[in-house]
């Protein structure tokens, strides 16, 4: 049984806030090559863009000495914020590498429990909450070879996790990523498919394809900030030609006749990590109902075989 819905496609209704440019990984310097999963780095909070007032430290604090005003400036007693019944409120992070280009990151937050964490990749920023213990178990597909991830709770207390994700190569990337209730989706018809067939893929759809679209949000939080990201194994396709992107959304009486802004990252062929600024129009309320379909935010992806 097929549904029919009402789309409304547009050419012109996305305009670019900021030309294409390349990302740092928040100014950090990569890890030397060989260096271990799970392990946990401290840094300076000021350092990192839209982080300001974040206190970030390690689930194994250095001890403070006369001889280390440094540590003394980085390390964060958890008794500060501790409950009166001595429980260890320490905030750690782990994470490491997982087949297809990604990351398994977990955060241990004891004394936070269903409470709202944000984790920065690379560019990125989503939402999600712990669970009653305060754990957090998130897969992210991987923007960088030495992926560093900052993970930042309520009370401005982080934390950083790392790990050397060894086949990034092997993977082109599209993301996007915007904040609020509006559910943005990435569709990929690879070399020639049409809608509902194989080689449609989106994070909804039933057919089958060689990439995959993971999306990660939070709608606990109407302010939450959201990401999906389409994944191709470029590296194992026996496939060549093209695989055209677009991006739906549907008008609703929360986004309709407004702007949302929205930034896509892209990791193609040369492996350099691209981001692009946007504002998406959205029609009038009379077309509540209807889907937007965007279908100029991406350059179709070219893949050759191997």
């Amino acid at each position: 049984m097929f549904v029919i819905k009402n789309y409304v496609t547009t050419g012109g209704t996305v305009a670019c806030a900021l030309a294409i440019g390349y990302l740092m990984q928040y100014g950090t310097p990569a890890l030397p090559f060989g260096a271990q999963d799970s392990e946990i780095v401290v840094a300076e909070a000021s350092t990192i863009p839209g982080l300001a007032g974040i206190v970030l430290t390690s689930s194994n604090p250095a001890r403070k000495t006369s001889e280390d005003p440094v540590a003394t400036q980085r390390t964060v007693k958890a008794s500060q914020s501790a409950p009166t019944d001595d429980r260890d409120c320490s905030l750690g992070a782990r994470a490491h590498a997982v087949p297809g280009a990604a990351a398994r990151l977990i955060v241990n937050a004891p004394c936070h429990g269903n409470e709202r964490i944000e984790v920065h990749h690379s560019g990125l920023t989503v939402t999600q909450q712990t669970d009653a213990n305060g754990v957090l178990d998130l897969n992210i597909p991987a923007l960088s070879e030495y992926a560093i991830f900052l993970i930042s709770l309520e009370n401005q207390k982080g934390t950083v996790a790392t790990t050397h994700i060894p086949d990034i190569g092997q993977y082109s990337r599209i993301a996007l990523q915007w904040q609020g209730e509006t559910d943005l989706q990435i569709h990929a018809l690879e070399f020639g498919a049409s809608y509902g067939d194989n080689g449609h893929v989106s994070a909804a759809s039933d057919a089958q394809g060689t990439g995959s679209v993971v999306h990660l949000a939070q709608p606990a939080f109407s302010d939450a900030r959201n990401v999906e990201v389409y994944s191709f194994p470029v590296g194992q396709s026996q496939k060549s030609g093209s695989i055209e992107l677009t991006v739906e959304a549907e008008v609703t009486a929360e986004n309709c006749g407004r702007e949302l802004n929205v930034q896509s990252l892209e990791l193609r062929d040369d492996r350099e990590l691209r981001s692009r600024d946007l504002t998406l129009s959205f029609p009038d309320c009379s077309r509540t109902g209807e889907f937007l379909v965007l279908n100029n935010l991406f350059q179709n992806l070219t893949i050759a075989a191997n």
